[in-house]
Formats: structure tokens, C-alpha cells, sequence
């Protein structure tokens, strides 16, 4: 746990792929602990004190609960929504009772795109979208674009990145949404080239932002531990309560829809009831003091 940058990417991409699922050696080290108290034995015991410590220091503040909603706080909604779901307003009203300040939302595809649009109008009045990726906001939004995250080999239409600045009350935030390229996991190991290439593209594009605050939010298809998405998380900070597992949603493993931002503070991050889509939903809180 605590030396999971040393396996090695170079066969299988084994490193990302332990890295995906760190936080669950948690229950492994549960099972031994069991285990060696029904062999009775005090030296197992003691040794499994270290691999206690060890994720306790790495994932025991997720579980910590969180402060009080704070005067300088956005509240943000994160989600996949599907290009299969079959009830999209129905999804867009179940975000919108969150009462966010800002929805992002991927996999977006007409005609769903019309109902979304039209069930947030009414307390979302700005919205931009590119491509498969729109962001809605109560707050006005200026400067909306694209963002280039296209890995080489990919031809034909993808436009899977924004950029837009929130004129929000505590001054303006470059909000980014974006849908990096999935991973596979298969036999020979993890599949997640396209998916690296398109976070370095990415990561080059917040870090020559102008813009002093920036919330990024998207379906990244990793893990904040994941190495992959190193030119992000080392640029960006994550959220430092919840652990919110947001796919797949009908047993969540990991969360890959994530929220992170840069001179801001992601207080709390948490998943949202199940909608028509194969994520769930995620909220974060967002500390701007």
C-alpha cells in the first residue's frame, strides 16, 4: 500500500491497475486479522499492525466526517449520465434536488440532450456544451469553449472537453468537465493508453490556465491514486473526506467520476441516489476561502 508507485507499468500496467483498487486491501487485511485470531497467533497479530497503519494513514481520513457547510462553499454535481439512459429528465431533476451551484454531466447525446436542457433551464439558466460534455450553472458563464484532449489514433467526431468561467460570488472559477477515454482490464492487464495520453493533454491545459481558481470535474475513468492521472492530481487537489464509489452503480468498486480543484479545497465529495446511468451520481463541496 504504502510503496504502490513501485510495481511497475512496463507489463500489463499492473501499477495503475493495483492503484484502481488500493483502497480495498483494506478488507484483505481484515480477512488475515481473522484469520490469525483464529490461529492464535501474536506474531501475525503484531505483524498486521503495519499494513493497519499503513491504510489508516493512506484512506483513514476519508472516513472522518466532515465540517459544516461553510459561507465561502460551492456545491457541485458530477455525473456520467449514460448515452443509454432512458429517463435523462428524470435524471436531470434528481441532480437538480441536490441544489448545486454548478452540474456537469458526460456521455450527453441528442434528443437527451433537449430534456436535460429543458428540466434544468429553469433554475440552471446558463449551460454550455461541447461535444458529449455540458456544464450548467446558476451563476452566469463566460468564455465557454473547447478543450483539445484527443489521444493520437482517434478519428472521426469526439469532443469530450470544456472550459467555461463561473462568475460566481466569491470571484470567477475556470471550470473544466471532461471525459477521458476508458480503461479495459482484461488478461494481459490494464488497457489505458488512450486514456494517459488524453490526462496529459488535459494537464497541460489547467496548468496554463490564467484563471487562479479552477474546479475540474469529470468522468476521468481513474482513481485519484491511479498514476495515470499523475499530470492532474499533482496539479489539483482532491477531495479530502468521502470516499463516494461511483461505478459501476450497481456495485460500486471505485470511484472514476471525480472532482478536483486548484486554490480551492474539495471538502467532501459523496455519491447521490442511482439514476437511469451505469455511474452514480457524485457532489463535492467546494471550500473557496
Amino acid at each position: 500500500m504504502v510503496f504502490h508507485r513501485a510495481v511497475p507499468n512496463s507489463v500489463g500496467r499492473l501499477g495503475s491497475l493495483l492503484e484502481v483498487f488500493l483502497p480495498w486491501l483494506g478488507p484483505v487485511v481484515v480477512v488475515l486479522f481473522v484469520l490469525a485470531l483464529l490461529r492464535r497467533s501474536a506474531l501475525a497479530l503484531t505483524a498486521l499492525l503495519l499494513p493497519v497503519a499503513a491504510w489508516t494513514y493512506l484512506f483513514g481520513g476519508l472516513l472522518l466526517p466532515g465540517a459544516g457547510p461553510g459561507p465561502d462553499e460551492l456545491v457541485v454535481v458530477q455525473h456520467n449520465v449514460s448515452d443509454e439512459n432512458a429517463d435523462p429528465a428524470g435524471t436531470a431533476r434528481a441532480l437538480a434536488a441536490a441544489e448545486p451551484d454548478l452540474i456537469a454531466l458526460e456521455e450527453l447525446v441528442p434528443p437527451a440532450l433537449t430534456a436535460y436542457a429543458r428540466t434544468l433551464a429553469p433554475d440552471y439558466p446558463y449551460h454550455a456544451v461541447r461535444g458529449t460534455v455540458g456544464l450548467w450553472s446558476k451563476h452566469p458563464l463566460t468564455d465557454a469553449g473547447t478543450v483539445d484532449i484527443r489521444p493520437r489514433g482517434i478519428t472521426g467526431p469526439w469532443s469530450r472537453g470544456l472550459r467555461a468561467v463561473v462568475r460566481a460570488p466569491h470571484g470567477d472559477i475556470a471550470a473544466y468537465v471532461a471525459h477521458l477515454p476508458s480503461i479495459r482490464v482484461g488478461a494481459s492487464g490494464l488497457t489505458s493508453s488512450r486514456r494517459d495520453e488524453s490526462a496529459g493533454l488535459l494537464g497541460r491545459a489547467i496548468a496554463a490556465e490564467s484563471v487562479r481558481t479552477v474546479l475540474l470535474l469529470g468522468d476521468l475513468n481513474g482513481t485519484v491514486d491511479d498514476r495515470g492521472l499523475s499530470p492532474l492530481t499533482s496539479r489539483m487537489n482532491t477531495a479530502e473526506r468521502g470516499f463516494a464509489f461511483s461505478f459501476p452503480a450497481g456495485l460500486p468498486l471505485a470511484r472514476i467520476d471525480q472532482v478536483m480543484a486548484r486554490s480551492a479545497t474539495v471538502r467532501q465529495i459523496r455519491t447521490l441516489p442511482p439514476t437511469g446511468s451505469d455511474h452514480l451520481p457524485v457532489t463535492a463541496r467546494i471550500g473557496l476561502g
